[in-house]
């Protein structure tokens, strides 16, 4: 008898495996539901990993006026991530060309200059026709594209796009803590 109840067991585990997926991807907001490749290795990356987080989207830039910003960004990171909080840097070369290095060059930099920690995504544009999709969503969504390196915006845990934020809104700003603060309560 004990083989039999072992072998249903152990037939019934695939077909629970395979609607497991399907029910985390129908659970991933659809402004989450997309790819992209990790900066440190170029392995592809589904965004909704991060559903149910509290997601703060920032295009960044190694050589640029705002780039100080990645110290802030990593304080924000390693204090509200055990709450829920992920930073997402999107590396884009969009703004004066301040982004001109490869993938191994911008991941050492942020590294090794700022000591980031939170995941990062290969350079891309993230304004105008050639925006990546994530960028293209929000700035539909909200109206607003970023003007310069830096530019941010904030989605809930629900997937709502909850605010946008110009590269002079730093990382300490109070309006947009409170807002990541409101956010990781609801």
């Amino acid at each position: 008898m004990l083989p039999v109840l072992l072998l249903s067991a152990l037939l019934a585990a695939p077909a629970h495996a395979q609607t497991a997926p399907a029910a985390a991807a129908s659970s991933c907001p659809s402004i989450l539901n997309q790819r992209f490749n990790r900066l440190q290795d170029e392995a592809p990356q589904n965004l909704c990993q991060y559903a149910g987080k509290v997601v703060l989207v920032v295009n960044t830039a190694s050589y640029c006026g705002f780039t100080s910003q990645y110290e802030g960004l990593e304080a924000l990171y390693a204090k509200y991530q055990p709450r829920g909080l992920v930073v997402l840097g999107f590396p884009s070369n969009d703004f004066g060309g301040q982004e001109p290095g490869d993938s191994k060059q911008i991941a050492d930099f942020c590294f090794n200059t700022y000591g980031v920690k939170f995941p990062m995504f290969s350079k891309s544009s993230v304004a105008g026709r050639d925006a990546n999709p994530l960028h293209a969503e929000l700035a539909r969504i909200t109206g607003t594209t970023p003007k310069w390196n830096f530019y941010k915006y904030l989605i809930d845990r629900s997937g709502r796009v909850v605010g946008s934020y110009s590269s002079r809104v730093t990382p300490g700003d109070r309006t947009l803590v409170g807002d990541i603060e409101k956010a990781l309560t609801q």
